[in-house]
C-alpha cells in the first residue's frame, strides 16, 4: 500500500478512495472563464485540478482562482523556478515541476525549501519525451528507463528533505504505461498518479485510458486518476467516472446492464437502454437496472438487478431479482419503464 500524502484537504494513498482530476484547458489568466470551467468539472466530479503556469500572468492568477474553488490547485510549470515558488507562496494546494528542468542546484534547494516551510505537495514525474539521455542510452526506451527517471528525480527532491511527492511516469503507448507502473509500484510507496498520455482524440483515448488505468487499478495499483483527452476537460471526468465504476472502485451509481441485441430481439431495446443510461446518470444510489433484449437473456441473466425489462410476443415484462411483477404492451414499454425507475430511485 502507498502512503499518505496531503494534497489540499484531500489525501491520497494510504488506502483512500482513487481521486479524480483533470486540467484546465483555458489560459490561466483568464481568471473568469479558468473558474466556470473548475466549477462545471467539480460538479462532475473532478476532485483536483490543474492549471498551467506559463508567465507572470498565469501566476498572478492563482490566488484569486484558489479564493474561488473548493477543490485542491495544483500548478503545472516547468522550466521556471521562481514560478514554482510564487505558485507556492500563493497556496496552491500542489505544484507539478521536474526537478531536472528546475535549473541548479541551489535553485532546486529553495523551491524544496518553500515546499516543505508551506506544507505543499509536489507531484513529480516522466514521459516519455522526457527522459534523460544517460538513462535512456543504459536501458533504452522501456520501462526501466521511464520509471528510473521519475526515481531520479525524486531523489533529487528528498536530497533537500522533501517528501510530500506523487509520482507519474506516462507514455503514449498502453503497454509501456502499464509496465513503467508495475515497476514503479514495486520500485516506491510513494502514491502514484495515473494516466496515458497524449492518448488522443475521445473516441480512441477514451479505450487506451480505459485499458491503461483500469488495468493497474485492477492490480492495486494508483491513487489518483487523469484520463488525458484531445476534448473538452468534462470529457475526461466522465471517462475517469465510468473506469472507476468499471473496475469496482466507486459503488455509489446506477448501474445499467444491457444485452447487445440480435435477431430475437423485437422492441427497441437499443433506445431504451440510452434513455435508461440517461435518466440515471447523475443518481447517486448503488442500483442495478437490466434492459434485456428478450427472455432468453432476460430475468435469469440479471436476477441479481433491483429493476429490469425483457421483451417478446408483443409484451415487455418487467423483474425485480429475476421475479416477473408486471407485463405491459410494447407501445406502452418504454413509458411504463422509465415511471418505474423514478420511483425505485426516490
Amino acid at each position: 500500500m502507498s502512503k499518505e500524502v496531503r494534497v489540499g484537504n484531500l489525501t491520497l494513498g494510504g488506502g483512500n478512495h482513487v481521486a479524480i482530476q483533470s486540467m484546465v484547458n483555458v489560459k490561466t489568466s483568464k481568471i473568469a472563464e479558468v473558474i466556470e470551467q473548475i466549477h462545471e468539472l467539480e460538479n462532475l466530479g473532478c476532485e483536483i485540478i490543474r492549471v498551467s503556469v506559463k508567465d507572470e500572468d498565469d501566476v498572478q492568477a492563482l490566488a484569486k482562482i484558489k479564493k474561488e474553488i473548493s477543490i485542491p490547485l495544483v500548478a503545472d510549470i516547468h522550466f521556471n523556478y521562481k514560478f514554482a515558488l510564487s505558485a507556492i507562496d500563493l497556496g496552491v494546494d500542489k505544484i507539478r515541476i521536474n526537478p531536472g528542468n528546475i535549473g541548479s542546484d541551489e535553485k532546486i534547494a529553495e523551491v524544496a525549501s518553500a515546499l516543505k516551510a508551506n506544507g505543499t505537495c509536489v507531484r513529480v514525474g516522466s514521459n516519455s519525451g522526457s527522459v534523460e539521455k544517460e538513462i535512456l542510452a543504459k536501458y533504452g526506451k522501456s520501462e526501466i528507463s521511464l520509471a528510473e527517471s521519475a526515481l531520479k528525480n525524486v531523489a533529487i527532491l528528498e536530497k533537500y528533505g522533501v517528501d510530500n511527492i506523487v509520482i507519474s511516469a506516462k507514455a503514449s503507448s498502453v503497454p509501456l504505461t502499464v509496465a513503467t507502473y508495475r515497476y514503479l509500484a514495486k520500485k516506491t510507496d510513494y502514491p502514484l498518479h495515473l494516466g496515458v498520455t497524449e492518448a488522443g482524440t475521445d473516441k480512441m483515448g477514451t479505450v487506451k485510458s480505459s485499458i491503461g488505468i483500469g488495468s493497474l487499478l485492477l492490480d492495486g495499483i494508483g491513487d489518483t486518476i487523469r484520463v488525458s483527452l484531445t476534448a473538452h476537460p468534462r470529457e475526461e471526468i466522465i471517462t475517469a467516472k465510468r473506469i472507476l465504476r468499471s473496475v469496482g472502485l466507486d459503488k455509489n451509481f446506477v448501474e445499467v446492464i444491457s444485452c447487445p441485441t440480435c435477431g430475437r430481439t423485437e422492441y427497441d431495446s437499443i433506445s431504451l437502454a440510452n434513455k435508461v443510461e440517461e435518466l440515471t446518470a447523475n443518481i447517486k444510489k448503488p442500483l442495478k437496472i437490466a434492459v434485456m433484449g428478450c427472455v432468453v437473456n432476460g430475468p435469469g441473466e440479471a436476477k441479481d438487478c433491483d429493476l429490469g425489462i425483457a421483451g417478446g410476443g408483443g409484451i415487455c415484462a418487467f423483474f425485480k431479482k429475476g421475479e416477473v411483477y408486471k407485463k405491459v404492451p410494447f407501445a406502452e414499454a418504454e413509458r411504463e419503464f422509465l415511471k418505474e425507475i423514478e420511483n425505485l430511485v426516490k
